[in-house]
């Protein structure tokens, strides 16, 4: 698509933006005075208007626009998906009604009640959402048809280079035209004609290449440590010219970890990051942390009691047995469970570490002399986990994450991989306390940590959490 067709397609989304946005706050006010009987349709449409509602609402206009320029709703969106497209969109659209209700605050404007907000914020929605989409099945098959394609030229031929042409090339929707790679020859690019590829260039010659022909876009994929200098140049060159230059982030190589874009002061950074929980969902796994915690906390209170009162008559000792843990970024915190064995039982471990039933650093035995006669069913019930709520309560632990270990388990691990589960918040139940808990090798119950982290969400967290009932109920594992 040339410059001038990009222009005019631009101009006309963003008029019917605002005409969206006239009609729906027109369609919003109607409703509001049809709802209340205060005026006929047709006197509606004949009102009139002070000049300070004309500027006030031409201001309403002006910030709309503004709002969806500033969520980036008029650039190019080739690389974006839908998904992400409307995100944005909601985002702006939430932005824009909370300042016409903070105007209708300020101005007294009385025609902004719940049912305009509705049919304001539901209509806009709905036909910035249609267009964006429709506009995007016409992009796709203009061009899957050869029309408004971008010349795409990459530089390195390395197997990052590599990896990110295959991509591009299973998503013509897209609409790219690879012109080749450039980079100097070495046996690692020997084999590029097999896949269909070509050498276009060498290094020295990138500026007479992109002198002498149509070139939209550079993806820099070479090597910085070997290569900074040229790969520099090349980025001066395009910023010279005004070509659009891609930096392929993964410079590392990265396995496991993920990476976004974020801004200090003007400046871009790239993070990169394995299991830290993030975004909103992150959010509402806290608040559902503290709500289902504090109605726990109530409806259990008389078990609390009783189960304090058996112990105290049972054994000698307090009730809670309280232990240093590591948690979140291997920070410790204070555990807290019902106490199950004889006071200073965790002194004696060492006399018993040849019985010893589980791989790894952790220990656990069966029949655990140890153990009090009411600790047994305390234990074969998960009631002596219970005070756990309360380290939820306090932020030290969620309802569902990786079990906290003892700092002498931690401290037993040798392999640093392990080590990734404390990225994020413990739990008093996870994937390992469903699916075994006490006889689940270490080895799986490490694997079982880590794949709750690789494929968290909040649906997750609600099928751990109906797992565990029966889990408990069958008494599975627990020693």
């Amino acid at each position: 698509m040339d410059v001038f067709r990009r222009k005019v397609l631009l101009a006309a989304f963003k008029l019917f933006d605002l005409l969206v946005m006239v009609a729906m706050f027109i369609l919003a006010a109607a409703v509001v005075y049809l709802q209340n009987n205060t005026i006929t349709f047709d006197a509606f449409l004949h009102m009139r208007f002070k000049i300070e509602n004309y500027l006030l609402f031409s201001g309403f206009v002006l910030i709309w626009h503004l709002i969806f320029s500033g969520f980036g709703l008029y650039h190019s969106r080739r690389f974006s998906s839908s998904k992400a497209e409307i995100k944005d969109l909601l985002k702006a659209i939430t932005l824009g009604m909370l300042i016409i209700l903070l105007s209708a605050w300020i101005f007294k404007i009385e025609i902004v009640t719940a049912i305009f907000l509705v049919v304001f914020l539901g209509g806009t929605s709905i036909a910035t959402i249609a267009s964006r989409l429709v506009l995007r099945r016409v992009l796709k098959w203009v061009r899957l048809h050869g029309r408004n394609l971008r010349h795409m030229l990459i530089v390195g031929t390395n197997e990052r280079a590599r990896k990110f042409v295959r991509k591009i090339e299973s998503n013509p929707e897209l609409g790219y035209r690879l012109l080749g790679f450039v980079d100097e020859q070495w046996k690692g690019n020997g084999d590029l004609e097999k896949h269909g590829w070509k050498l276009v260039s060498s290094l020295k010659d990138f500026n007479a290449y992109i002198r002498d022909n149509v070139v939209d876009e550079v993806v820099i994929a070479l090597p910085m440590k070997s290569l900074y200098q040229e790969a520099s140049k090349i980025f001066t060159t395009c910023e010279e010219q005004g070509i659009i230059v891609r930096n392929l982030s993964d410079i590392f190589n990265s396995k496991l970890a993920c990476s976004r874009t974020e801004y200090f002061e003007g400046e871009p950074l790239i993070a990169h990051y394995t299991g830290a929980l993030r975004g909103w969902q992150v959010g509402v796994k806290r608040v559902m942390d503290l709500v289902l915690t504090t109605i726990l906390l109530i409806v259990l209170s008389p078990l609390f009691l009783l189960t304090a009162l058996l112990i105290t008559l049972d054994s000698p000792g307090p009730v809670f047995f309280i232990q240093e843990r590591v948690g979140l970024g291997k920070r410790r915190f204070r555990l807290y469970k019902f106490r199950t064995m004889v006071d200073g039982a965790d002194k004696l471990q060492d006399e018993l570490e040849v019985l010893n039933e589980v791989s790894g650093p952790v220990f656990k035995i069966k029949n655990d002399p140890r153990v009090t006669q009411i600790g047994k069913f305390l234990r074969k019930t998960s009631i002596d986990e219970l005070p756990q709520l309360f380290n939820v309560f306090k932020g030290d632990m969620s309802l569902v994450g990786p079990r906290p270990l003892p700092v002498k388990d931690f401290n037993g691990f040798n392999q640093d991989l392990h080590r990734r589960r404390f990225s994020i918040r413990p739990g008093i139940t996870c994937l390992w306390q469903v699916d075994g808990r006490s006889s689940v090798p270490f080895e799986k119950w490490m694997n079982l940590d880590l794949q709750y982290i690789d494929h968290w969400s909040l649906w997750l967290d609600f099928k751990i959490l109906a797992k565990t009932i029966p889990a408990v109920f069958r008494g599975s594992g627990a020693v």
